[in-house]
This record gives structure tokens, sequence and C-alpha cells, in this order.
């Protein structure tokens, strides 16, 4: 790979990482909109696929570093010993399948799921690929540290609705990912 490829792979990191924050912080206040209007169930899945096919065609569109970075980032984890794997799925996966089980706690979930997977890649990463990829610490940590904010939001006397717990949740997802970009593209520069 020569060097401009390898440079417009990087900066695939961060268009990635902000394409994600952009995304979530769409759907994430449109999803409030529409659960306050009381709309169908079906038009959170539009609002979730449109608000990333929205970000994402143009990225994708005539623009290879992003799919580039994301090929890089597969051909790295295919590469990982099947246990390795399965922690990694589990750490992503688990906490959103939990939600079938638990949806009172979907708001906490969500941020486990973001915050196991990211940090549980970065350190597998970091591993067997030696790839620092401390944009995905970043992400994985502020998510986690977003629960407790979360909660004392949920439970507090003056906010009582789900819905606001959910919606910050998701928002500050889309923080985190913002913060992984913005570090990504500070140090690849």
């Amino acid at each position: 790979m020569s060097v401009k490829n390898s440079i417009s792979v990087e900066n695939g990191i961060y268009t990635l990482y902000f394409a994600i924050s952009i995304s979530v912080a769409v759907a994430a206040i449109i999803s409030e909109i529409a659960f306050l209007n009381e709309l169908p169930l079906y038009y959170y899945a539009i609002i979730w696929i449109g608000s990333f096919a929205i970000t994402f065609v143009p990225l994708f569109y005539n623009k290879y570093n992003v799919m580039r970075c994301l090929k890089n980032r597969m051909k790295n984890s295919i590469r990982w010993p099947t246990k390795a794997k399965v922690i990694n799925g589990v750490c992503w996966a688990g906490p959103f399948a939990a939600i079938v089980i638990f949806p009172s706690y979907f708001p906490y979930l969500i941020l486990v799921g973001i915050g196991l997977g990211n940090i549980s890649t970065y350190l597998l990463l970091k591993g067997y690929n030696r790839i620092n990829s401390h944009e995905q610490l970043i992400t994985g940590l502020i998510s986690l540290v977003a629960i407790p904010i979360t909660f004392e939001v949920h439970t507090s006397l003056s906010i009582v609705r789900g819905d606001i717990a959910i919606m910050l949740s998701r928002i500050l997802i889309s923080f985190a990912y913002g913060a992984g970009g913005i570090y990504a593209m500070k140090t690849r520069k």
C-alpha cells in the first residue's frame, strides 16, 4: 500500500467515526420526535435506516478510503483465534441481546454494548495485530462512563420519563463516537 493510500485509509477512520456520530445523533432526535407524536413503531426503523443511509451513502460514493478502512479492520479481525472472535462478539452483541430480556434497561445496555464492544475490539487489535486504535478505546470508555449519567437522569425526581433516558444514551453514544473521531483526526494528520 502506498503512503498516499495509507493516509487515505487513516482518514477513513475518523470519517467513519464522524459518520456514526452524526447518524446516531440525528436518528436519536428524530426518534424522540416520533415518540412524542406517537407515530407507529415501523417509523423507528425508517428513521434509523434512513439516518445511516443519508450519512453513509455520500461517504461511500467514490470515496474508497472509508471502504479500505472497514476492509482492513475486518481483515485483521478475521485472523483472530476463534476464542477472541467469540469474546468480541459477546462484548458487542451480548448487551444488545439482553435488551429482549431486560427491556427496561435499554438505555444502559446500549451503552454497555458500545462500550464493551469498542474496548474489546481495541484490546484485540492491539494484542493480535499491534494496532493502537485509541479512538475505539476512547469511544468505549466514554460510553461506559455515560451509564451513571444516564442512570442519574433516568432516576432523577425532575425527569421520570424513560424516553429521555433513551435519547440521552443515544446522544452520549454520538458524543463518544464524535470524541473518538476527533482523537483519530488529531493524531493521524
